[in-house]
């Protein structure tokens, strides 16, 4: 064999188990976008598709980890929210950020629900706990914004802590602010029609069940509910901050 096309095939190969992860997280897409191509053309087309999303995911992470290491040199703070409906993506935008950045300079909080102890405190107790140092990105995947959202939905809390919270949430992210951390607040909208059909296909799916609660059936019944309080929560909690 050529000495320079060993070399290539065994770049190649190296490049193509670099890609091991992202591919087996849209296989699945894969199978069923060929599926339902009605002839070859279609089918090279979304092929075509996939490699441009590729190259722009790879493109996009190389940016990322350049800005870690500006976060790291300049010893800047960074707390990105996470917050939307249930099956929007949040999770998958999550792991793309963070699939090439260092874990201990990049970390997700994904906070479970408060213990006993833990409804007595002060309601940003818990999270403040996880707030970053200098050089540090901390991504909240769901947030404080949990009280504006599912918790008045689902009734969890109060008139009064739900009321509490937007008289405080406002001067809270005010000093996280001024001690120099940058908050960055993401809402990821989805369709009525496409939430049915993502819970459908996790209903369907082995291998995604566990991504479905009972919480989040419900979160079905109560669709208009959550447009609701969403849209209360944006007008209640946005500063010039």
């Amino acid at each position: 064999m050529n000495p320079n096309h060993a070399l290539m095939s065994r770049i190649h190969a190296e490049l193509i188990d670099g890609y091991d992860e992202e591919l087996e997280l849209e296989i699945e897409d894969q199978f069923v976008d060929d599926l339902a191509a009605p002839d070859e053309a279609t089918q090279e087309r979304l092929r075509e598709d996939r490699r441009v999303y590729f190259r722009e995911l790879f493109r996009l992470q190389g940016e990322l980890v350049k800005l870690q290491d500006w976060v790291v040199t300049t010893g800047h703070k960074v707390v990105i929210l996470f917050e939307g409906r249930d099956a929007a993506g949040k999770g998958g935008v999550i792991k793309r950020i963070t699939q090439r950045l260092n874990p201990r300079v990049c970390r997700t909080v994904a906070l479970p629900a408060p213990n006993d102890r833990e409804r007595t405190q002060w309601y940003f107790q818990r999270y403040a706990a996880h707030l970053p140092a200098a050089g540090e990105i901390v991504l909240f995947d769901r947030s404080w914004y949990n009280r504006a959202g599912v918790e008045k939905v689902m009734g969890f809390c109060t008139d009064d802590e739900y009321e509490e919270f937007f008289r405080t949430v406002p001067e809270f992210e005010k000093m996280l602010a001024r001690s120099g951390i940058q908050l960055i607040k993401y809402w990821f909208s989805i369709s009525d029609q496409e939430q049915h059909q993502r819970f459908l296909a996790r209903i369907h799916d082995p291998l995604k069940q566990w991504k479905l609660s009972p919480m989040d059936l419900e979160s079905r019944r109560r669709w208009e509910q959550y447009t609701k309080v969403k849209e209360v929560m944006l007008e209640r909690t946005h500063t010039g901050e």
